[in-house]
């Protein structure tokens, strides 16, 4: 019956038929694979479907019945935890082990990380090749199917694949999660922004693999003169077979909620037994709907071949360009006004799923933003909320590193962090929300003399290679920027500033002192660099109700020094952008004592181990700040003709 079934999935007619028997029997049997549903369906995601709408046709979400088995002093292998036989709690994946442990002593001991097996059973129905893909892993992954090892990985927010053949019936699926010694991640460009949380912190997905394969579709939109948009679409071809083939490759593209489409044409493609080629299109739309941040029209992309694969995303068409100091969307100046992000939420860590989405982009339109930021790699499932939403990313896609630091020494280390980029890029490059790849974080000067500025040059020349529809970013450390133009930002479009004058710069400065020293440091910047578009990336002060109102760390000093930036960024016709830090609240290393505003400020009072520059605290609730921001940037937004978030 159950082969049966999935045959029948392949009927139109009968489909909905057999998700409902497999779905039946998947409640009996507790079964952890169920067919996707339909591309398109208008249907609410199940437990089985995975977070992210994109990617490969038939994938199933493995997330509600895996095993967990913290492990601290790593003897499981030898007690032969691989073959699955271990006891443990049933958990859901995303998964982080002793999330609420961010605070306090016990704090201390979760920071440095811990040993953590999974399972889950999963059943197939017919034998075939499978591949397993994890979202994200922090920060060793060892993956074993029926006690044999598959594959090793390191990095945390990046994708990885398990493929095996797999016969029809049940198998064990175990996975090690590593995330020991944050010093040594560090170390190998691997250093954490906030806290140290591990585990299997994305979802897992399975999916049959047939004879071909469709991977890493990309879309580039340029507007003609006439207003058409011309549209490049690229999709990655592989042959799995052991011989060359000529395959046809069918795409279209139907504007979503209105039911126009476009047809995608592609040549048919050659590829070698075993080997990927790029297949590409160009379509031109004439009165196109253009994705903005006012009106975020969306696509849905769908591209097959045959029986044998298919891909879906949802797109959007627009056009983003620097034009000397300016961003343009579409051909008109954008202002990025918003907050920068972590996925981090209480008591989760930085496991989130569908409503941790929700309640970030649904925060940042309570500000009136329609930008953010992030320093990191984020979730497929969360870009595709921002796209949604209209809400540009200013995404981090480099080595992370502190302040002026540079830990890709070695060619090694180079090798990995560029592979890290170009990861990245495949992955989220058809996003319409992500407005530029930013580089690195708060480098200093010219760079780190171990070799940063020469990586930096090389990944901005290829980047403009593997992506020309974008801008390349790279975030400056405020207080160490740029004399010169120099190597490093030779092929860079857009500077980020991180600025915090008023915090650990003259932090009781008078606003007028701080405004004007805010508008000295611009203008040196802008002599530095020129020819780039500026965006302030960073600023904001800690704020809690641990200190009075007014001082440095209480709640109205924040609200007060956030207006002082604002109100001077809001005046300024040449910047174009201004991210607060942060949105929310975030757990860090537990040593954490707020920085050197503690040599400011010696009486202040912080909460150790929890960075309190967010505009709501780590359990999501709103300060007063919030009110504030949303009032400027509502005015931002009207002094520039915008809609406010509302709209």
């Amino acid at each position: 019956m159950v082969l049966r079934t999935f045959e029948l999935l392949k009927r139109p007619d009968r489909r909905w038929w057999a998700l409902a028997a497999l779905a039946a029997l998947a409640v009996v049997l507790g079964l952890n694979f169920l067919p996707e549903r339909s591309a398109g369906a208008d249907k609410e995601p199940g437990p089985y479907d995975p977070l992210t709408y994109k990617g490969p046709d038939d994938r199933t979400r493995l997330g509600g019945e895996w095993i967990v088995a913290l492990d601290e002093q790593s003897t499981g292998r030898d007690r032969g935890w691989q073959d699955g036989e271990f006891p443990g709690e049933q958990v859901a994946v995303p998964h982080v082990p002793e999330a609420a442990e961010v605070r306090g002593e016990e704090s201390i001991e979760t920071w440095q990380g811990n040993v953590a097996w999974y399972r889950t059973t999963i059943e197939v129905p017919t034998t075939g090749v499978y591949a397993v893909r994890f979202e994200s892993v922090n920060h060793e992954a060892d993956v074993w199917i029926d006690g044999d090892h598959e594959t090793s990985n390191t990095g945390t927010y990046l994708p990885f694949e398990v493929r095996r053949t797999l016969t029809a019936g049940t198998h064990t699926l175990v996975v090690r999660a590593d995330w020991r010694d944050p010093d040594q991640m560090k170390k190998e460009a691997w250093h954490r922004t906030w806290f140290n949380f591990g585990g299997i912190n994305r979802d897992v997905t399975i999916r049959p693999v047939g004879d071909s394969e469709l991977l890493d579709p990309k879309v580039a939109t340029r507007l003609a003169k006439d207003g058409d948009a011309v549209v490049d679409v690229s999709v990655k071809v592989r042959n799995r077979t052991g011989r060359t083939r000529e395959l046809e490759l069918e795409g279209a593209m139907e504007l979503i909620d209105d039911g126009r489409d476009e047809e995608l044409d592609f040549e048919p493609v050659r590829v070698p037994a075993g080997q990927t080629v790029i297949a590409r299109t160009r379509v031109r739309i004439d009165d196109p709907e253009l994705w903005s941040t006012d009106d975020p029209r969306l696509w849905d992309l769908r591209l097959e071949i045959g029986e044998e694969a298919g891909y879906r995303a949802r797109v959007g068409l627009r056009e983003i360009r620097q034009e000397g100091r300016d961003i343009l969307v579409n051909g008109e100046k954008v202002f990025l006004r918003g907050a920068s992000i972590h996925e981090d939420v209480e008591g989760k860590g930085d496991a989130l799923d569908r409503a941790d989405h929700d309640w970030i982009v649904n925060a940042l339109k309570s500000i009136g933003a329609n930008a953010t930021r992030a320093q990191h790699q984020l979730h497929p499932a969360l870009v595709e909320k921002l796209d949604e939403a209209g809400i540009l990313l200013y995404l981090g896609v480099g080595v992370v590193d502190s302040p002026g630091a540079w830990t890709s020494k070695t060619p090694e280390l180079r090798r990995q962090s560029r592979q890290r980029v170009l990861t990245t890029v495949d992955q989220l490059q058809s996003h319409p929300s992500v407005i530029t790849w930013n580089l690195a974080n708060e480098v200093a000067g010219d760079g780190h003399p171990d070799g940063q500025a020469t990586w930096i040059d090389a990944m901005a020349r290829k980047l403009k290679k593997v992506d020309p529809s974008r801008p390349i970013a790279l975030d400056i450390w405020g207080s160490h920027p740029p004399r010169r133009p120099s190597l490093m930002y030779r092929n860079i479009d857009i500077i980020g500033w991180t600025n915090y004058i008023g915090w650990y710069e003259g932090t009781y400065a008078s606003r007028a002192e701080t405004q004007r020293t805010i508008r000295e440091d611009l203008a040196d910047l802008r002599e530095a660099t020129p020819g780039k578009a500026i965006v302030v990336t960073e600023f904001g002060a800690e704020g809690n109700e641990l200190n009075e109102n007014m001082e440095p760390g209480g709640l109205g000093f924040q609200s007060r020094l956030l207006r002082t930036h604002l109100e001077s960024y809001g005046s300024d016709p040449g910047l174009n952008g201004a991210l607060i830090w942060n949105l929310r609240d975030f757990a860090v290393n537990p040593t954490f004592a707020g920085g050197s505003i503690s040599r400011q400020v010696p009486d202040i009072k912080l909460v150790r181990g929890v960075n309190q520059k967010g505009l709501f605290d780590h359990l999501g609730r709103p300060k007063p700040a919030v009110d504030a921001v949303r009032e400027l940037f509502d005015a931002m937004a009207e002094a520039r003709g915008e809609g406010s978030a509302d709209d």
